[in-house]
């Protein structure tokens, strides 16, 4: 043992939902259940494994990229909000410096976002046609780590309104490079039209997802695809609808629509069966650190407490193919006052933040 300090972790340790330990120890940056020798420095209060934003953007804002300066106060202010484990759900920015600091989130990367040629936020994504989708897929798929971002929908300035940015075929061919390459796949998509085509073309996620049906949340059931609601961000559509009316009349209606139901839309996906998980959309327009007030949105929705909570916890941390706080996982975990089971509002206020075995916050 090296001449770390060791961390003594007691009180109630959700391991799991229902597993529930009176202590634990970190050694070395990693978790053991064994009593360690030696004096250690103690925590108390209800440990949960370290909380996760499953679409979270550090290295962007609303222009574009940041300098590796904003990125690490994006990513403290995750930190400090008890986000230790971010799926970047794509960035313009290298940011694979932080993964060098052990102060800093960890970060699983979707490489930059592929967007249709003027169709998505500038400066935020590779801009291509269809026939170049494969090719784009199989880079970032190789340079991420282990996901890939396609824009799904997005404006349309001819028609006015939301639709598909890519064609079945190609969408396909992707899907399955992405694959064959070891690598899911992952899509922003606000409107109806194009989930069928992802869903049957094998996509594992879709992010926002606000266009669900009830023809469409049987078929995302039957195949296990994911959602991330992002609710957090839904709750700007009347304000971006607001601001795009004059030109664009049919899209305004048709995002507030989708916002007026947003709730409904995630219960309803929930109780179908799909996969649900916590993401904010931080590090566009929106600000980092609100992990805790998605997990309430969902809630608010109608999903179970614990259910949210596991969205953010044991679940998501399953889901990304990270440990929670499973003997010999790094010591990634966030302590409360009081137990954030019976109520998630306790995710907002964290007592303590250990990363790596060290108490950082």
């Amino acid at each position: 043992m090296s001449d770390r300090t060791v961390l003594h972790v007691k009180g109630r340790v959700l391991v799991g939902p229902e597993d529930v330990r009176d202590e634990l120890w970190a050694v070395d940056g990693r978790i053991t259940y064994e009593r360690p020798p030696g004096d250690a420095l103690t925590v108390t209060g209800w440990a949960l494994p370290g909380l996760v934003d499953a679409h979270c953007h550090v290295g962007l804002d609303q222009h574009g990229p940041v300098p590796d300066e904003v990125s690490e106060k994006q990513a403290l202010t995750d930190r400090d909000a008890g986000t230790l484990l971010v799926r970047d759900a794509g960035s313009p920015s290298d940011t694979r410096w932080i993964d060098d600091r052990e102060d800093l989130p960890k970060i699983i990367r979707a490489g930059r976002h592929i967007a249709r040629t003027r169709r998505y936020i500038r400066n935020y994504a590779h801009e291509i046609e269809p026939g170049d989708l494969v090719a784009y897929v199989a880079r970032e798929a190789r340079r991420g780590d282990g996901w890939v971002k396609l824009v799904g929908d997005w404006i349309d300035r001819g028609a006015g309104d939301l639709a598909p940015c890519w064609p079945r075929g190609e969408v396909e061919a992707a899907i399955a490079e992405a694959h064959r390459l070891g690598a899911r796949v992952t899509a922003h998509c606000f409107a109806e039209d194009s989930l069928r085509d992802l869903v049957e073309a094998g996509i594992d996620c879709i992010e926002h997802a606000t266009g669900l049906t009830e023809d469409t949340i049987p078929l995302f059931a039957e195949r296990g695809v994911a959602i991330v609601p992002t609710l957090v961000n839904i709750a700007t559509f009347p304000h971006m609808a607001d601001g795009g009316e004059a030109k664009f009349p049919d899209w305004a209606a048709h995002m507030r629509r989708l916002y007026e139901r947003r709730y409904d839309t995630v219960r309803s996906a929930y109780d179908a069966g799909v996969p649900v998980f916590v993401g904010t959309d931080a590090g566009g327009s929106l600000a980092h650190g609100l992990v805790a007030a998605e997990v309430a949105e969902l809630v608010k929705a109608g999903i179970p407490a614990l259910d949210a909570l596991s969205a953010t916890a044991w679940g998501a941390r399953a889901w990304l193919g990270r440990p929670a706080l499973e003997e010999g996982a790094p010591a990634d975990l966030v302590v409360y006052d009081q137990d954030p089971r019976a109520d998630v509002r306790v995710l907002a206020a964290p007592s303590r933040i250990v990363l790596n075995g060290r108490v950082v916050g």
